[in-house]
């Protein structure tokens, strides 16, 4: 998408790259088009007066340290024979 302004090409740059990428992580988990759940959050956004970034701020923190909430699998010891 090309605007007329730089700026606002920018920004649009930030959010699609740079933003938290809950709204694509949700749509490939559900194998919808990304712009579409984005369309849902600023839509029910506005009808119940941002209640659902209470469902899209803990995601977003969620899908940023997810390496590090992943459970490690437990290393095999040296007396471990199988």
């Amino acid at each position: 998408m090309n605007f007329y302004f730089p700026i606002l090409n920018s920004i649009y740059g930030f959010f699609e790259k740079k933003a938290f990428g809950v709204c694509e992580w949700l749509g490939s988990v559900f194998g919808i088009n990304p712009a579409l759940v984005r369309k849902f959050f600023i839509y029910l956004s506005f009808v119940t007066l941002g209640s659902p970034l209470l469902i899209y701020f803990p995601l977003a923190y969620f899908l940023e340290n997810i390496d590090k909430l992943k459970w490690r699998k437990k290393r095999k010891t040296v007396w471990d024979f199988k």
